[in-house]
């Protein structure tokens, strides 16, 4: 009989376990810096008080590869977890492999498409079905600035690329590290994506990034671009390999350094530290993209459930996409709103600035997804990328033969 007792307590112990679990999301995700991790606790609260747990699956590294690579390993295991973060083609490949949710009805009982950009829903949708829900817009070809060096060094906001050179210039000849940066491979795309942007304008990026043009690749601009990057790596420290990007930002925050070309995830990293925009820190647009905004969106894609949303997920989604939920959230992460019909005076300075570019570049045709972070190209042209540009910022190339490089590799694997 205790035999039994013991039995039975056992199983119905398992079974609690067993209908908690049932009530919880398993989220992948690569928000690990202080500043995400704030970010995404407001997430977390709000299903909470939906009755709601949240089983954790950080992956750390700024870019998401390490986070697609654990998914890859727990998807062919049968196991795939409830959600993921994921960025531009990443979601697109997987909804052509049938593993995501179709999650229509929820998008027409919400109006998403009512409010959610056309570049955006490029990604969020498949074949006509909303797969994923797109928690924020990032845009990428910001520069962060240290408000105390430039004060104390006479700098003013630099409009056009030679301003830039000689704000820098300014900075390393007082001592300061003039550009804080990260030698990981997506971080220098970033800063490639900004030159290149930059460098050629619009039709330029769409012709060499979206369509993959030949021409454009191997052209003289190109080289320029790459010339460019060359003329940056002068004003990086020598012990930048290999750092994370937040302890670039900290660089800035702490006044060792006097700029950032980084996403507007670093604000999250200022905010974070106590610092105010326009006080602190400066935001502004890298100079020569003022009208343009490059951009990737953090969107969670919601694994297929034996064919149906399951409740966790369908909550999940409509709380990422709830007014208030998009404006608590950005608010903290430093991103903006992927909805356009928000009021966001809550939102600080750089926020606000940064939410009404956005809208702005939407409505203009000036919304550009960023290569750099899968929004221009699939993943191995993204990749072969990323692997010329950080061999050249590194000094394996020319620029010359930076170029040639670019274009085999995308030939290789477009």
């Amino acid at each position: 009989m205790r035999i039994l007792t013991t039995t039975l307590t056992a199983v119905a112990a398992l079974t609690a376990v067993t209908c908690a679990q049932a009530q919880d999301v398993e989220v992948l995700h690569w928000w690990t810096s202080g500043g995400e991790a704030a970010a995404l606790n407001v997430l977390k609260d709000d299903l909470s008080g939906q009755g709601i747990g949240w089983q954790d699956m950080p992956v750390a590294g700024g870019g998401g590869t390490q986070a697609m690579t654990v998914l890859r390993a727990r998807v062919t295991s049968g196991n795939a977890p409830t959600a993921v973060q994921m960025l531009g083609f990443d979601i697109t490949d997987w909804a052509k492999e049938g593993a995501l949710a179709d999650l229509n009805t929820l998008a027409d009982q919400n109006k998403w498409g009512d409010v959610i950009p056309a570049a955006l829903q490029k990604f969020a949708t498949h074949d006509g079905k909303w797969v994923a829900a797109p928690v924020n817009v990032h845009s990428t070809n910001w520069v962060w600035a240290n408000k105390a060096i430039m004060d104390e060094l006479g700098i003013s906001q630099p409009q056009t690329w030679d301003e830039f050179v000689a704000a820098m210039q300014k900075a390393k000849d007082a001592g300061y590290t003039a550009l804080a940066h990260g030698g990981q491979a997506w971080q220098e795309a970033t800063i490639f994506d900004a030159v290149a942007m930059a460098a050629g304008g619009p039709e330029f990026y769409q012709k060499a990034f979206v369509e993959l043009d030949e021409d454009t690749l191997s052209s003289d601009t190109m080289k320029e671009v790459f010339d460019r990057m060359g003329t940056l790596r002068g004003f990086v420290d020598d012990n930048f390999s290999g750092r994370d990007w937040n302890l670039a930002t900290a660089m800035v925050i702490n006044g060792d350094a006097a700029f950032q070309l980084m996403g507007d995830w670093a604000k999250g990293e200022f905010l974070n530290a106590g610092k105010t925009p326009g006080e602190d820190f400066l935001c502004y647009r890298f100079p020569g993209t003022q009208q343009q905004v490059t951009f990737n969106s953090d969107q969670f894609a919601m694994f297929d459930q034996d064919g149906a949303v399951s409740d966790q997920q369908a909550a999940l989604a409509s709380a990422i996409l709830s007014p208030g939920f998009q404006i608590a959230f950005n608010k903290v992460k430093g991103s903006v709103p992927a909805r356009t019909d928000l009021d966001v005076a809550e939102l600080d300075a750089c926020g606000q600035q940064g939410y009404e570019e956005f809208k702005a570049a939407a409505a203009s045709g000036n919304l550009f997804g960023s290569f750099a972070h899968g929004h221009a190209n699939p993943a191995a042209v993204k990749n072969a990328m990323y692997d010329v540009i950080t061999a050249h910022f590194n000094g394996e190339y020319d620029s010359a033969t930076a170029v040639d490089e670019l274009v085999t590799a995308v030939q290789i694997n477009k």
